[in-house]
């Protein structure tokens, strides 16, 4: 029992990794965090947007920004940058602006 249980943990740590699906290379995988690495630093030095509330996630060059910002000025411009940032095909902007304040 206790022997099929640690067969069934490297199953279980690498079934969500799209290096080891063949989804992606692990050169990719490097190049994508690279890139959303320098798209955070980049949100976070900019004075218009709270790079805390965005989060950043990078897939093949395309780059998905999640989470919440005051007014759609933020999400323009966090949208701006990513575009704009080394490395990026293409962005998917999916940061929420509550309505309703």
């Amino acid at each position: 029992m206790l022997l099929a249980g640690l067969a069934a943990v490297p199953i279980t740590f690498t079934t969500g990794c799209a290096v080891t699906q063949h989804r992606e290379t692990a050169g990719r995988y490097v190049d994508d965090k690279s890139v959303s690495t320098r798209v955070k630093t980049s949100l976070y030095r900019d004075p218009i947007v709270k790079g805390t509330q965005v989060n950043v996630n990078t897939f093949q060059g395309v780059v998905q920004l999640s989470g919440f910002v005051d007014n759609q000025a933020q999400k323009d411009r966090a949208g701006e940058i990513a575009q704009q940032t080394r490395g990026v095909t293409s962005v998917r902007n999916d940061i929420v602006v509550p309505t309703g304040r």
